[in-house]
């Protein structure tokens, strides 16, 4: 009976066991450096070609960056080193995405062994697991905003009313110069073509 008892526990902890080993490696994270959070926060989606494959873990200040811990889903989901990670803003709330942006499509041989944790990883041209990453800012709301109130401020701006007068009022003379010659020119043609049948005219009779 005792036997039975350790036999039945032993196999349910090695069965435990087993799921946190499996669980463990389906999915991977990686570090992202940023120079501004730029709204990123804890569970701020991660996403490759438009789909959601993970999110932020963690979110670390350092003394000259922001650093984060990105989580992806599945240990089947390959990432190009050679990929552009940036924040951007969506949705009419402006929540903050981290998008990465594959350059190159990814060739390698032994696609079904290879793996964020495989030891070939690093020599390989994807993401691996613990890797260190540098992010950048994309589309912001704020620099957005920024750049409209600079414009609208400009337009404001009497001194940008004065520079716009007066290229209107030079572009206004250079037109009448310009009609003025093109008068000039019709001119001479017609008096030229009245000289020219005058010539043939008399040249044939």
């Amino acid at each position: 009976m005792q036997g039975s008892l350790v036999f039945g526990f032993t196999a349910i902890i090695s069965i435990v066991i087993i799921i946190c080993l499996n669980n463990r490696n389906s999915y991977y994270s990686f570090f992202i450096e940023f120079n501004n959070a730029h709204g990123i926060d804890k569970g701020t989606p991660v996403r490759m070609r438009g789909v959601n494959i993970g999110s932020i873990q963690n979110l670390r200040i350092q003394p000259n960056c922001v650093l984060t811990l990105a989580k992806i889903n599945s240990s089947n989901i390959f990432i190009p080193r050679d990929s552009i990670i940036e924040t951007n803003q969506t949705g009419l709330l402006n929540e903050a995405v981290i998008d990465i942006i594959p350059l190159a499509s990814l060739k390698f041989p032994n696609e079904a062994s290879l793996s964020p944790f495989s030891s070939d990883c690093e020599n390989s041209n994807i993401v691996c697991n613990n890797m260190y990453l540098v992010g950048d800012r994309g589309l912001n709301y704020d620099d957005l905003v920024r750049s409209t109130t600079r414009i609208s401020q400009r337009f404001d701006d009497p001194r940008f009313f004065n520079l716009f007068y007066v290229f209107l009022q030079n572009g206004i003379e250079l037109t009448d110069i310009i009609l003025e010659l093109m008068v000039g020119i019709l001119d001479v043609t017609s008096i030229g073509y009245i000289y020219l049948q005058k010539f043939l005219s008399n040249s044939l009779f």
